[in-house]
């Protein structure tokens, strides 16, 4: 049980870090559309970290508004992956692209971990959490796609029949 609870404890951590990735790289985007982009999921990202909170029964945590709300935790991948990025020159491109495979990976990890858990309820919300993340990962992809100029995939059917 103390495994479960040790994975819920790193998923809660993870998720905030994922928001916190999209909160700050939304501040360095100049394309209103990323910035949509980037403060949605950065919504998402905050309503699966609460999912795992309520699922974690360890006392060592403060209240979720306290962790949530918390000064970013910088030695995490996710931000800095995301600070050598700003260092180098962030933009919309490579802030996408770096996000695309943080989600990839992290959607692998949940996986994995509902694949794992015995308790159901648990597992299943490794699952949906996964679920989501592979949206997310569609909706960057998506957002990606319309920055770089690529056609759409909702206009694939016109582009193929001219």
């Amino acid at each position: 049980m103390s495994d479960v609870q040790d994975a819920l404890k790193r998923s809660v951590q993870t998720e905030k870090n994922a928001m916190n990735y999209y909160q700050i790289a939304a501040k360095h985007m100049k394309d209103e559309g990323a910035i949509k982009t980037f403060e949605l999921l950065a919504r998402e990202e905050r309503e699966h970290a609460k999912q795992f909170f309520d699922s974690y029964t360890g006392d060592d945590m403060p209240s979720f508004e306290e962790f949530i709300n918390a000064p970013p935790e910088n030695e995490s991948d996710w931000l800095s992956d995301l600070e050598k990025a700003i260092a180098s020159g962030l933009d919309e491109r490579k802030a996408m692209e770096l996000a695309l495979d943080k989600e990839k990976k992290l959607e692998e990890s949940l996986r994995y971990m509902a694949s794992k858990v015995e308790d159901p309820s648990v597992a299943a919300i490794f699952e949906a959490n996964a679920k989501s993340t592979h949206n997310h990962y569609v909706i960057i992809e998506s957002e990606y796609a319309r920055l770089m100029g690529m056609v759409h995939e909702t206009d694939i059917d016109t582009f193929v029949r001219e």
